[in-house]
């Protein structure tokens, strides 16, 4: 039977792909053949290092430094990279703000300020905006293709710890939804992966204490955190031609946090 996963002759950009997910995504595109893969991050050095972890699989990996809330700055380097591939097939919107609902340092919204609202919409919403904007036009360019953003279960259900966060996520998602019906003429399918708590380096230190632990997997019909590899199965088949016929939606990849009808 055919590999419906495979990704060969594609190019993929993922961003936030240093750490966690985003890193996990790199490297199973890479093993399912992609010619290459575009590795965002804020942080050089780990663009850097996932980079070469893809060029060990095979595929060509191309490290993309850079801040997604920075509009002109995406348009730049994710146009060049671009052309140093060769097109542009899929783009995995995956940085952003982690948080949980168990956080409970942050003020209630009703107490807080726009310099905390910042902080959660830069990265989370205007920074899918950025990356959207930038790629989509190389995207149509390149014969269509896929876009995943991948946003969160607060977004879905809302989260009272956290209003803004949940905001922006819930923005990411109703413009997949919008994209997805203006971009369906140009072959490019937009869809949203919705995760609740993976088990990433920035979420494990919340997560040392035994009983946080313990007390947030109540919420959990399967009762473990997740791994980045069941956020990266999902995005990969979204990715893929396997889900050629799939536009517009959310797929939730929660344990059972939340259920839709």
């Amino acid at each position: 039977m055919q590999n419906v996963l495979d990704l060969k002759g594609k190019v993929a950009l993922i961003t936030g792909a240093g750490q966690g997910v985003g890193r996990q995504v790199a490297l199973d595109f890479a093993s399912q053949g992609c010619t290459a893969v575009l590795v965002n991050d804020f942080h050089a050095e780990r663009a850097q290092a996932v980079a070469a972890e893809v060029a060990a699989l095979g595929s060509k990996g191309i490290p993309l430094a850079g801040d997604v809330t920075d509009l002109a700055q995406m348009l730049d380097i994710i146009g060049n990279a671009a052309r140093d591939a060769g097109g542009l097939h899929i783009c995995v919107n995956n940085a952003g703000n982690a948080g949980t609902s168990s956080d409970t340092s942050a003020p209630p919204f009703w107490e807080s300020d726009r310099s905390e609202w910042d902080k959660w919409l830069g990265t989370n919403l205007f920074g899918v905006l950025n990356v959207s904007r930038a790629a989509i036009p190389i995207m149509i360019k390149s014969g269509g293709g896929s876009l995943v953003n991948v946003i969160s279960d607060a977004g879905r259900v809302g989260e009272a710890a956290l209003a803004v966060y949940s905001a922006a996520k819930a923005g990411a998602s109703g413009l997949s939804r919008a994209l997805a019906k203006g971009l369906g003429p140009h072959l490019v399918r937009v869809n949203s992966v919705s995760l609740a708590t993976i088990m990433t380096p920035t979420i494990a230190p919340m997560l040392s204490d035994e009983s946080a632990m313990k007390k947030m997997l109540r919420h959990y019909i399967i009762r473990r955190v997740g791994q980045p590899s069941d956020a990266s199965n999902m995005i990969l088949f979204l990715a893929s031609d396997a889900s050629s016929w799939i536009t517009g939606q959310t797929f939730a990849v929660n344990g059972g946090y939340s259920t839709s009808q």
